[in-house]
């Protein structure tokens, strides 16, 4: 077993179908399993060998998928680096995996210079993108050699690729995948969204991140579709590309559906799309129904973390359910656990717990808190949620972000969606902030659609009106915009720092 058999397969079966389309370059699959063997043999030349860790410190280019899909082929271990960190950040997480040698870019080379020597040899990092003296290219690596490379048979709980958390909390952890854990899920994906050949799945998404590595672009190569690539959400490319490059399906996070809400995109531009689909953060049901009534389809929305490869469950469009992430992929099993980690009764709030071929190995050179965070045999997600009587799961919220308020539980997510049926907000988070009284109270940040469209005491009112006296927040904040992770999460970390 191996990921790489994805591209493998996709090229036997469609060698000149486009993999991937970018920047008005398209890419075969000849082409690019042509490149992908390459740099394998390039990353044997430099004695990287099986378990080894390779650093891919890129932005979203082709580079990164030709990286992954080498290491990976070869039986290293690719490690995912987000593209924005500091060099002490990159520190951290180099020092933690152990890397062996790192792709990345000219422009991103200054975060990484002051590491060579310490942690990594110059002669193992390779430029992708840009020319830099002293340093070979990703062109450069294994150029001699024409044969294909070998493919490796790994089992199927060998590692493969270590994720890192995006960290909101404390210092990142590196979630280790499997070869079976990535296989499963782009299976299991593919099925659960009937990805074609003949589809395109558009990809702005961070390739570092679980969601646009392995639902996005691994689930695309093994159906043998194609991936409009961007290197991050521009709306103006990215509906451009919805035309010129044929896209089917929209992956993307709840704020992109928000801001093409408001900036009142004609449905004709969306023409082609057949299938939508959020997930990384809670879809407000309110956002979900204007988009249906626009555009007249559904956003399916789907549930998952980087320790299980990342997707979970899934809105049927068979039976879709506003509201609801849905019910576990095939072979994935989801419960609810009170506490003391027994399974609670439909329609009781709990920790979303999961066990199935998507979970993680755990994390990398954490045994205690891999141990903790797989007791029993489940993947305890730190999100509370319910399950009704037909199976179909409900986020609530995380536990991390509940406030306790006097006594009194405030989930975020409840006052949310009650803030998003106010017609002047544009997007809104609610977290807990301390307080000498009560321990903690709810504050609101609230972007609106125009300067002058939220009057807070309006809007107190309506919250008034609309929600229990102890869940009303005791301020609201107007703000331009609110702080974001790169998937697009709103990071309420950030919110409750700066507020104090």
């Amino acid at each position: 077993m191996n990921i790489a058999q994805n591209i493998e397969r996709a090229t036997r079966h469609f060698p000149d179908a486009p993999a991937i389309c970018f920047e008005g370059q398209t890419i075969s699959y000849r082409a690019l399993s042509a490149a992908v063997d390459r740099t394998a043999h390039g990353l044997v030349a430099l004695r990287v060998a099986p378990g080894d860790r390779v650093a891919l410190f890129l932005p979203n280019i082709p580079a990164f998928a030709i990286a992954y899909l080498a290491t990976v082929r070869m039986g290293a271990i690719a490690v995912s680096v987000n593209s924005m960190l500091t060099t002490d950040e990159l520190r951290y997480v180099l020092g933690d995996a152990g890397a062996r040698a790192l792709f990345t870019t000219e422009a991103l080379l200054p975060a990484v210079e002051p590491l060579v020597g310490e942690l990594i040899r110059g002669s193992h990092v390779i430029i992708c993108e840009g020319v830099t003296a002293g340093y070979p290219t990703l062109d450069s690596l294994g150029a001699s050699e024409d044969a294909p490379f070998l493919m490796r048979d790994m089992d199927r709980d060998a590692p493969a690729a270590i994720l890192y958390t995006s960290g909101t909390t404390g210092q990142q952890k590196g979630a280790t995948l499997s070869h079976g854990n990535v296989v499963s899920n782009m299976y299991a994906t593919g099925h659960a969204l009937h990805v074609r050949p003949s589809d395109c799945l558009l990809l702005f998404l961070p390739l570092f991140h679980c969601f646009g590595q392995n639902f996005i672009m691994n689930t695309a190569f093994n159906s043998g579709a194609t991936i409009s690539l961007h290197r991050r959400f521009m709306p103006d490319a990215v509906l451009a590309a919805l035309a010129s490059d044929e896209v089917t399906i929209f992956p993307a996070v709840p704020t992109v559906y928000i801001a093409l809400l408001n900036a009142g995109v004609p449905p004709a531009r969306l023409a082609g799309v057949r299938y939508y689909f959020s997930a990384a953060a809670t879809m407000p049901v309110e956002v979900a129904n204007r988009w249906r009534a626009t555009y007249g389809a559904a956003i399916y929305e789907g549930y998952g973390l980087t320790e299980t490869s990342p997707f979970a469950s899934y809105n049927h469009e068979w039976r879709h359910r506003p509201g609801s992430v849905g019910t576990p992929l095939e072979n994935v099993e989801m419960q609810v656990f009170d506490p003391d980690d027994h399974a609670v009764p439909a329609e009781t709030w709990g920790e979303i717990v999961i066990t199935g071929p998507n979970v993680m190995l755990g994390y990398w050179n954490r045994p205690e808190e891999s141990a903790t965070a797989l007791r029993g045999g489940w993947f305890h997600t730190g999100d509370i949620g319910y399950m009704d009587a037909d199976g179909y799961f409900y986020l609530v919220d995380r536990v991390k972000d509940m406030i306790n308020s006097a006594g009194f539980k405030i989930w975020p997510r409840e006052v949310e969606e009650v803030l998003y049926r106010y017609p002047g907000v544009k997007e809104c988070a609610v977290v807990g902030m301390p307080d000498a009284y009560k321990g903690e109270v709810a504050h609101a940040y609230i972007v609106p659609t125009t300067p002058d469209a939220v009057q807070p005491d309006a809007l107190l009112a309506y919250c008034r009106a609309h929600l229990a006296a102890y869940k009303v927040p005791e301020a609201l904040i107007v703000v331009e915009e609110l702080p974001k992770s790169s998937t697009g999460k709103i990071l309420k970390r950030v919110l409750r720092d700066q507020a104090q």
